[in-house]
């Protein structure tokens, strides 16, 4: 008769896994931090899985080091990473972990489920996480051919995206909400300008727009975090774009004159919004 192995028995194998990928890792020279502060962010990050994606990343050579955590957001860590350029330099990279445990499965589905895009993927939560990635990796690239600033992203291997690092000597550039790259009239609208242009542009929307993810860059206002953002035949895709607005709008209210949200929807578009 077939023994079923005991719960422990498993837990011990994976950790044995998660072990020997750690010290592949550290052969090649990535050796990820297990202080008493991070401890926690390490075992809610640096699953098997994501090692694992980790490992191929660095084999493929796309990142050579791996360093401190730049933000914790929601659904996930973004860390400081190094790249070796083609002509052999060292540059900075971004390296974005998306959490397998503790993703927000419900919310990244209403993104991902009426996209068409992503129609034909499967609803489990890890295929969600993963089709999250991809989507945040092609909306970017979408968004730089449309000549709008966002990082350039660079690779991306299941729940772990490559992007470029914004930031100057290793230091992130700032949050809109943190520093205005001009006066609050013109940076609202420049603001608006890349809710314009990401439309028509790009023909995405946002879809979580707020200070938070605009930063404010050496040239100006950089659009950051994009996997939510959806082509305009989402179902909610209006309804986004108009919340999108309404952030902006929310933000720079104290601060100087803003353009009532529906005549800001109106001239994105071209027609009035009416909410579903």
């Amino acid at each position: 008769m077939k023994s079923t192995p005991h719960p422990r028995d498993h837990h011990h194998e994976n950790l044995d896994k998660i072990e020997r990928l750690d010290r592949k890792l550290a052969d090649l020279g990535i050796k990820i931090r297990k202080d008493e502060d991070s401890r926690k962010v390490t075992g809610e990050v640096f699953d098997e899985t994501t090692l694992l994606a980790l490992y191929k990343l660095v084999n493929k050579k796309v990142i050579s080091s791996i360093g401190g955590s730049i933000s914790t957001g929601k659904e996930a860590n973004v860390f400081i990473a190094g790249r070796t350029g083609k002509t052999g330099e060292e540059t900075g990279a971004a390296v974005k972990i998306y959490r397998l445990r503790t993703g927000n499965f419900t919310t990244m589905s209403e993104y991902i489920l009426g996209d068409p895009r992503f129609s034909n993927i499967r609803r489990t939560h890890k295929d969600i996480i993963f089709a999250w990635t991809k989507k945040e990796y092609s909306n970017l690239a979408r968004t730089r051919e449309a000549g709008i600033p966002c990082p350039e992203p660079l690779a991306f291997d299941r729940n772990i995206l490559i992007m470029e690092f914004l930031g100057e000597d290793g230091i992130p550039y700032p949050q809109m909400r943190q520093k205005l790259p001009k006066s609050p009239e013109e940076t609202y609208q420049d603001a608006v300008g890349l809710i314009r242009d990401l439309y028509q542009k790009a023909r995405l929307v946002h879809g979580d727009l707020s200070e938070y993810n605009i930063l404010t860059g050496a040239d100006g206002l950089i659009l950051i975090d994009m996997a939510q953002a959806v082509t305009p035949e989402h179902p909610k895709a209006y309804n986004f774009l108009f919340r999108d607005i309404r952030n902006i709008n929310r933000f720079f209210a104290p601060k100087c004159k803003t353009t009532d949200e529906h005549d800001v929807f109106r001239n994105i578009v071209g027609e009035e919004f009416f909410e579903i």
